[in-house]
């Protein structure tokens, strides 16, 4: 008898916990800083610049023959790439925090006419089972399922000092059958390029404003 109602209070656990990659590091609620120690705010530019020398910053590019929609990629290493706006999904609140759902979208125009430049998770190869940042996500209306793929978060990348991880893992749907993978996003390399998307190795970012 002990044994079964041990096993139903794990299999409770696992039905209500969301699966995410890595571990969180992140104070609850703590403001995001920029690279002059300063808040991150809401509807101000930044540079998502690696914390590391290795990469550069992050841009667009097409995917093959299929230019639009486009990927949310590395840049050229040294490169800082495009600036980014981050709006919350509570568009009352103007500092950034941890763990906060917001939209991301690159401020800037693109050869994609008509397209949003907001980040989706909307590109899943089946053939490797990955999940890729790409970009004609829509703002806001965060209790919509329809939008849940256009929700990302910051946290602390392993305790270090205003360095960062960006992750998928959305709070934001009310729907009782709003189940979505979560996962640190890094940097995954094939054939058309370094892209952003699901990554046990997060791309680890500061912000530096524009």
């Amino acid at each position: 008898m002990k044994i079964t109602i041990f096993l139903s209070l794990v299999l409770l656990f696992a039905l209500n916990t969301k699966p995410l990659l890595g571990t969180k590091y992140t104070l609850p609620n703590r403001a995001i800083r920029d690279t002059l120690g300063k808040n991150v705010l809401a509807g101000t530019k930044y540079y998502i610049v690696p914390g590391s020398p290795d990469v550069g910053g992050l841009g667009l590019a097409g995917r093959g023959k299929a230019h639009c929609p486009l990927d949310v990629v590395v840049a050229v290493d040294g490169n800082r790439g495009l600036p980014v706006v981050f709006t919350p999904a509570n568009t009352k609140k103007g500092v950034i925090r941890a763990d906060m759902d917001v939209n991301i979208y690159f401020a800037t125009e693109t050869s994609c006419p008509g397209q949003s430049n907001v980040w989706k998770l909307g590109d899943f190869n089946s053939t490797t089972g990955e999940w890729f940042v790409t970009t004609g996500g829509v703002m806001g209306d965060p209790g919509n399922y329809d939008n849940i793929y256009n929700w990302f978060s910051i946290e602390t990348y392993q305790g270090e000092e205003d360095v960062y991880e960006l992750t998928y893992c959305p709070s934001v749907c009310s729907a009782h059958n709003c189940e979505h993978e979560c996962s640190s996003i890094g940097i995954y390399e094939d054939q058309y390029g370094k892209r952003l998307g699901f990554n046990d190795f997060a791309y680890k970012v500061r912000f530096q404003p524009a």
